[in-house]
């Protein structure tokens, strides 16, 4: 897919990003808190903790049917049942589509399809509700450099380094986008 296709769906996307809109009043709202202790922690393993409870609670869902449709849709991505994944993510999406989280796993399940323009629509919607979305953020990253939008790419990966300092992945890719060393 050419980039010039899907250059309209990606620049309201990092438009959002840039304008930094204030999260879904949905979300938990220990969330705060926990975004507050990430950027201020001081080393990768004080925030790999915080990270994995920030996940914890995007995951969560408040009725539980739609918390275990999440959880199989994410096993059915890595068992590689695409098809069951996507339609589980679809009618999920359709009963809620205020669930970042399940946004987030559609926009996975797209990039791995290789279907770039409806994966940059579902990383659009995660990051409108939830844009302290380090992971969709980092998805979002990718898919511009393999667009070849190297520019928007590396904003993208820096938005996220902003939220969660101690993304070394993201630094790496960040090194290898400008050609030299993470820094």
């Amino acid at each position: 897919m050419q980039a010039s296709r899907c250059s309209s769906s990606y620049s309201s996307t990092l438009s959002l990003v840039a304008h930094r809109r204030a999260p879904s009043p949905r979300l938990p709202g220990a969330l705060d808190a926990l975004f507050a202790a990430l950027a201020a922690s001081t080393g990768a393993a004080e925030a790999e903790g915080t990270e994995a409870r920030i996940w914890s609670l995007w995951m969560h869902h408040p009725h539980r049917r739609a918390a275990r449709d999440l959880d199989l849709a994410s096993s059915e991505i890595a068992g590689q049942c695409h098809d069951l994944a996507e339609t589980r993510l679809a009618r999920l999406l359709r009963a809620d589509p205020d669930y970042a989280e399940a946004w987030n796993k559609q926009a996975t399940l797209f990039y791995l399809l290789e279907r770039d323009e409806e994966c940059l629509a579902s990383l659009h919607q995660a990051l409108a509700l939830e844009p302290r979305h380090f992971g969709a953020l980092c998805s979002l990253a990718e898919v511009l450099a393999g667009l070849g939008d190297t520019e928007g790419a590396l904003f993208a990966f820096e938005s996220a380094l902003r939220i969660h300092p101690h993304l070394q992945q993201a630094r790496q890719r960040m090194a290898n986008l400008r050609g030299g060393e993470p820094h």
